[in-house]
């Protein structure tokens, strides 16, 4: 993974990078949005505990497609109000906080999920040699 920030824009404002260039022959994963859900149906209370949580699911899904987070290329991030914001930003934070190449990112307010305690989900693209 080669992460790519021109120098003609401004630098990411977070642990991000405006792009990440994927070797040809690379092994990709996409995974569905993941909610804040428990393997038993709980969810958590606040945006960054269930961002947090969002994160553990997709650590799973990388660890059965025998991958890792520094795998990660791509975020994206659904929150459904602005004050949930930093409480995703300190989840994500934390789960990209130690990778060499901080994967692409995006977030993005939106009106709500399928059920109102929902307040965040998040998507993934990895790839692997």
């Amino acid at each position: 993974m080669i992460p790519i920030t021109p120098p003609a824009i401004r630098p990411p404002f977070a642990r991000y990078s405006h792009a990440v260039e994927v070797t040809a022959g690379a092994r990709l994963l996409f995974a569905s949005g993941q909610l804040g859900l428990a393997p038993d149906d709980s969810l958590p209370e606040g945006a960054e505990a269930q961002a947090a949580r969002c994160f553990a699911n997709l650590a799973e899904i990388l660890r059965a497609a025998a991958m890792t987070p520094a795998n990660v290329v791509r975020l994206n991030a659904f929150v459904t109000a602005r004050e949930h914001m930093a409480g995703y930003m300190a989840a994500r934070d934390a789960f990209v906080a130690d990778l060499p190449t901080p994967p692409a990112s995006t977030l993005v307010i939106v009106t709500g999920f399928t059920r109102p305690e929902f307040l965040v989900e998040v998507e993934m693209i990895a790839a692997a040699d």
